[in-house]
């Protein structure tokens, strides 16, 4: 075969793959749903026992550094977001020691009962003697005596169960003693989530999710059959990225549509940047259901 008829033939490929992702989630957008369904609905995190909100208050648009678009609110600012969230029905926080949030879910925990609301948080440590200390760091700075759920957070190599096997442990130690109700991971490549997705350990998945693919571990479908091996194994599945990081705020129906209609996330996370904003995207989930 000719060089330029095999890149041809490659190009054709690719595109009806691509036309073929497309015709997918698009059938999928197009799914009658079979409920209505709020924001604010209790629902179940996998097998964890852990009841909470569909919607989760995020905190780390663009989030690294210990610095995100909601700690630009400050603490008052983002503490009072989360509270006009608590006041709409919402019972998530979800929080990272890489955004820099801890202070701010700290002192909106300070006005709700504790055991009325879920914190999740994730550490990037990856060394077994830092994850334990950052689980006791963790704990104070959110002025709270056990973490809900507590990721290992951006995982992106494919063997990270083996390579990680300590920090697993001492994660496992913890929820024995009762400093976290479940561990899990969240995943920025799609060798990370398919490993994920084949480790009992794993409770909980934090998974990008969005009908156009941006920043995404890969193409929708192919994210969507991994986490449907997810969900047959009784995983949490906790959807984030979707909006796309902003890249779908104007398609904003759609997204939601999308992420409401594929029957496999437990919950998913946004984050609003005003109360405005947060209200709206309630408003706008009720209508998308």
């Amino acid at each position: 075969m000719k060089r330029r008829d095999f890149i041809r033939r490659g190009a054709c490929g690719a595109g009806a793959a691509w036309l073929e992702s497309q015709a997918f989630t698009r059938n999928l957008m197009a799914a009658p749903l079979d409920k209505k369904l709020n924001a604010h609905d209790t629902v179940m995190i996998g097998k964890t026992g852990i009841k909470t909100s569909r919607l989760a208050m995020g905190t780390g648009t663009v989030g690294i550094g210990h610095h995100s678009h909601q700690t630009d609110l400050g603490v008052d600012g983002l503490s009072a977001l989360l509270l006009n969230g608590y006041d709409h029905g919402l019972r998530f926080f979800d929080s990272a020691d890489a955004y820099g949030s801890h202070p701010h879910v700290a002192e909106a925990l300070k006005h709700v009962p504790r055991d009325k609301v879920t914190v999740l948080t994730k550490t990037w440590s990856r060394d077994p003697a830092a994850a334990r200390a950052d689980l006791d760091r963790f704990r104070k700075e959110l002025g709270t005596d056990y973490l809900d759920i507590c990721l290992m957070h951006c995982l992106t190599e494919a063997d990270w169960t083996e390579r990680y096997r300590g920090v697993m442990d001492v994660f496992s130690e913890a929820k024995e003693k009762g400093i976290i109700r479940a561990h899990g991971c969240s995943c920025h490549s799609i060798e990370a989530l398919r490993a994920a997705a084949k480790s009992p350990w794993v409770e909980v998945d934090l998974v990008r999710m969005n009908p156009v693919g941006a920043h995404m571990d890969a193409d929708p479908e192919t994210v969507i059959s991994v986490v449907r091996e997810m969900k047959a194994a009784g995983k949490g599945i906790i959807g984030m990225k979707i909006l796309g990081q902003g890249e779908m705020r104007t398609r904003q129906d759609e997204a939601l549509k999308f992420a409401l209609s594929l029957g496999l996330l437990d919950a998913f996370t946004i984050g609003a940047e005003s109360k405005a904003e947060q209200e709206d995207l309630i408003r706008r989930i009720e209508k998308a259901a």
